[in-house]
């Protein structure tokens, strides 16, 4: 089948789904553009701050936008595209896009708050403390899956004879790592010159566009040559930045850069899958079973994770994004689109490593990022770009969407430890839990603990990621049909999704479970490596039932309050029931 009929089967989908479902829940819900949102009256310049409809949608479509489309993917088309296909699609209007939007929302009318916080209204304090420790637990094993992918991106050495020697890849690594350098400075700059001067419009986009090209052009031409671990020490301390600083200095300026360097990758993609349509030579279905992968069901479900449903895209949805937007109308454009258009990210890159395959169907060798980073550059060459400048803007790319996920999950991270500890009355709380809800403890304390994960390695980490990352959306599902039921709106269109996430999440984390334990009776178990996995694994099991349990109760027992139902015209601003935090 050709690529392009695939990709323009999918775009329109995920229009229609946008168009028609995405603003049929935005009107059972209720919008009001009138309210003042929590960034507007809350505002400290610090976590707080109001941002414009497509700031914030760079912020959200950056941080979310990670691995995950690309990886899942491309690793589940093992399974054949067509089910891959179906489930992106499927997935990313009706289960992806409603959980972020439904996050975004809740968060929004609850003063920006987190989803920990929230659980704690609606479902209570115990709830809340084991849904945090869940959503930490879960950020460590972003940070180090993420991390060590950078650093590996980043790379310019291998290993020849058991000596380290210089890749063929050295320069165009190297020349991305600088360029990812580069752009945490540049970002500095224009977020600083964005609040000095007030930049909005064009003369804001042009700013952005003009520090991108900047770092993007030295970067190229400064290469640096570094191993893995200084890589892993850099990428550490950026993200240890983008935890600490205020929003509009950091992260707001190069999610709004990234999403320029975004909009060419895909561009390029979509332009070279029109220009040359080549086919899907990937076989259309292999089968429920594969040897590597295992049975269909549910390992395809936890495979395509941030292309169809993620966990984590709720916490950047009620974290950080709740808290800069500045008028209701933008929910449903952050919230759902950022998301189908992830979900469009996913299927260029199923289509891209189609196009890669051999003609008898053989896919194409290389991690996922390299398949997809090799597929792109060869579409801008065809279009007249050096071999080298493709290379090193899809090595940054691809590096880039990890990183962009990185500082939001390094932020959420440190958030979630710090609301473990934290009670109503902070100044006059002990010492010892002063100090754990210090930002810089609790951001050290949080990356630490990712560095030491980063030991077992991406590879190794993958899967518990996907498990753990569904298990969290479907965490995030049941907190929502709570909090829809008792403000009166709409829940019922949550609870198929609901069910099946439970299904999924639950089998995979039990087949991972005994898969462990099997490779210790066999002897061939590492405690770093099976050992962390298999605690962690059940750690997010017992910690998930715990967390379905209560919140099943409470979504059985809770009883709608009308005063708080979208209907109610009085109501503006932050829900009622909000004002008790």
């Amino acid at each position: 089948m050709n690529t392009l009929v695939i990709v323009c089967i999918a775009a329109f989908c995920l229009l229609t789904g946008y168009t028609c479902y995405g603003r049929w829940l935005a009107k059972k819900w209720g919008i009001d553009p009138k309210a003042k949102t929590p960034a507007v009256a809350l505002e400290d310049g610090q976590d707080y701050v109001p941002a414009d409809g497509w700031t914030v949608f760079a912020h959200q479509f950056s941080s979310i936008a990670g691995a995950g489309p690309v990886t899942g993917a491309i690793q589940a088309a093992a399974f054949g595209w067509l089910p891959v296909l179906l489930w992106v699609i499927l997935g990313g209007i009706f289960f992806g896009a409603v959980t972020d939007f439904g996050a975004l929302y809740a968060s929004v009318k609850n003063e920006g708050k987190s989803m920990g916080l929230l659980i704690e209204k609606y479902i209570g304090k115990t709830g809340r403390k084991i849904f945090l420790l869940f959503c930490w637990l879960f950020t460590l094993i972003v940070i180090a899956a993420f991390a060590d992918m950078v650093a590996g991106t980043f790379n310019a050495y291998t290993v020849k004879d058991g000596a380290a020697v210089l890749s063929d890849a050295a320069k165009v690594n190297g020349a991305a790592g600088s360029i990812s350098l580069l752009f945490i400075v540049f970002a500095m700059v224009f977020g600083v010159m964005q609040k000095k001067l007030k930049l909005t419009g064009w003369k804001k986009t042009a700013a952005g566009l003009v520090c991108t090209f900047a770092a993007l052009a030295v970067g190229m031409n400064l290469p640096l040559t570094a191993g893995k671990d200084t890589w892993a020490y850099l990428t550490f301390a950026y993200i240890f930045l983008a935890a600490v600083l205020p929003m509009w200095m950091l992260m707001q300026p190069r999610d709004f850069m990234t999403t320029f360097m975004f909009a060419g990758m895909i561009a390029g993609a979509a332009v070279g899958l029109v220009v040359a349509h080549p086919a899907m030579n990937l076989p259309a279905f292999t089968g429920f079973h594969n040897e590597k992968l295992g049975d269909m069901f549910p390992i395809l479900f936890v495979t395509v994770a941030c292309g169809a449903v993620s966990g984590f895209h709720s916490l950047v949805s009620s974290g950080t994004s709740s808290k800069t937007v500045s008028n209701e109308k933008d929910m449903l454009k952050v919230g759902y689109g950022a998301m189908v258009l992830e979900s469009l990210l996913a299927v260029i890159a199923l289509c891209v490593a189609g196009a890669a395959a051999a003609a008898d169907g053989t896919a194409a060798a290389g991690t996922p990022f390299q398949i997809f980073s090799a597929g792109v550059a060869g579409f801008l060459e065809m279009f007249g770009i050096p071999m080298y400048v493709a290379q090193c803007f899809m090595t940054m790319c691809v590096s880039a969407l990890a990183l962009t996920s990185l500082d939001s999950v390094a932020r959420i991270g440190r958030m979630s430890f710090q609301e473990l500890f934290s009670v109503d009355d902070m100044a006059h709380a002990e010492t010892w839990r002063k100090v754990l809800c210090n930002k810089y403890f609790s951001t050290v304390v949080t990356l630490a603990a990712g560095y030491v994960l980063t030991q077992i390695g991406y590879a190794n980490i993958w899967p518990l990621f996907g498990s753990a990352n569904q298990l969290l959306s479907a965490l995030v599902l049941i907190t929502l049909c709570v909090f829809l039921k008792v403000t009166g709106r709409e829940n019922r269109t949550l609870l198929a999704p609901l069910a099946i996430m439970l299904c999924v999440t639950f089998t995979a984390l039990v087949q991972r479970s005994i898969g462990l334990v099997q490779a210790f009776q066999a002897g061939s178990a590492v405690f770093l490596v099976e050992g962390l996995q298999l605690i962690i694994a059940v750690l997010l099991m017992v910690l998930g039932v715990i967390i379905v349990y209560t919140s099943g109760k409470e979504l059985v027992q809770k009883k709608a309050d009308g005063t708080n139902a979208p209907s109610n015209k009085k109501n503006k601003g932050f829900d009622k029931t909000a004002q008790s935090f």
